[in-house]
């Protein structure tokens, strides 16, 4: 299969994109924290708002991508289907607590922020394994006329160096006007995060050797035409990234979206993609872990990834 019929196999993937519905994100809940189990989520966000944040310069959110943003001709999602996606994503990452906006995980040595846990590194050299995403997101709304708080934009990283700084900072000014930034604009993070899984997929193809591009096309197919398919890709993005980098990870193996589609068994799309999917993605995050340093202990993660993961596996229509 050359290299054109295999872009435009791509191309016809993202047709599939559009078949989320609202009704089809109704998962339940899991990931890195303890989430309570629920059998359906509302499409309107259900996170109450913060004291005094009921009117704000936040709240009319531009969504729509500007040209460098474009999105290669996929559709785009409604209003109500990036709320629901956000507010499972928000659920997976931070388990819907507004507190968890502005957040530093055990074990790690970055802040994470927003819905998406975006990492923001410390301003110290320390080396930045995971990259930086919470930059990106604010070129992302600056690109789109929404101003971050100024104090950001004078800071080259974040300024806390352990979670214990950041802790003793919970409840500043600064921090408070951060958290209220980002429970604000929470729709506008979904939309960075759809976006960036869009830019990623021609790249999926291009970075699989030739012999293997038609695997990842059919899988990508399944997935994405699968009801519910859209917010698993996206999701997986966003929790494990892109995985382009072959010589990342752990003795060289990565595990972003590209493993899982490499590792995924052959599939149509329906339920069987999605279960397919995830039990891919279990699988590599297993090879993670036994490639990691024992003396991470990621281990200690695995049934909170896997609650996560669990949520792909629902066919909703």
């Amino acid at each position: 299969m050359n290299t054109k019929t295999v872009m435009a196999l791509a191309a016809l993937a993202s047709l599939g994109l559009s078949a989320c519905s609202p009704h089809s994100q109704m998962t339940r809940g899991g990931g890195k924290t303890a989430v309570p189990q629920a059998s359906t989520v509302s499409p309107a966000f259900s996170v109450q708002n913060p004291a005094a944040q009921n009117t704000s310069h936040y709240s009319s959110q531009n969504t729509s991508p500007p040209r460098q943003y474009a999105s290669n001709g996929m559709p785009g999602l409604s209003p109500v289907e990036l709320r629901v996606i956000g507010e499972q994503i928000f659920k997976n990452e931070g388990g819907g607590n507004v507190d968890n906006l502005v957040h530093w995980n055990d074990g790690e040595n970055f802040a994470s922020m927003g819905i998406g846990h975006f990492t923001w590194y410390p301003a110290d050299g320390r080396r930045q394994r995971f990259g930086s995403t919470f930059p990106e997101l604010l070129a992302y709304m600056q690109a789109r006329g929404v101003q971050p708080p100024a104090w950001l934009s004078v800071t080259g990283g974040a300024p806390w160096r352990s979670k214990g700084e950041l802790m003793q900072a919970k409840q500043t000014g600064q921090v408070q006007e951060l958290q209220n930034f980002l429970f604000q604009t929470r729709d506008l993070q979904t939309q960075f995060i759809v976006d960036r899984t869009r830019r990623a997929m021609p790249k999926l193809v291009n970075n699989t050797p030739e012999h293997l591009r038609p695997q990842i096309v059919n899988n990508l197919n399944a997935v994405a035409n699968t009801p519910g398919g859209w917010y698993a890709l996206i999701d997986y993005t966003n929790f494990k990234g892109e995985g382009l980098n072959r010589s990342g990870g752990y003795n060289g193996q990565n595990w972003g979206l590209l493993q899982v589609l490499e590792e995924m068994r052959p599939s149509r799309p329906g339920e069987q993609a999605l279960h397919a999917f995830a039990d891919a993605a279990m699988r590599v995050l297993e090879r993670r872990v036994r490639n990691s340093p024992p003396a991470n202990g990621e281990s200690r993660w695995l049934a909170g990834w896997s609650n996560r993961v669990n949520t792909y596996r629902r066919l909703l229509v």
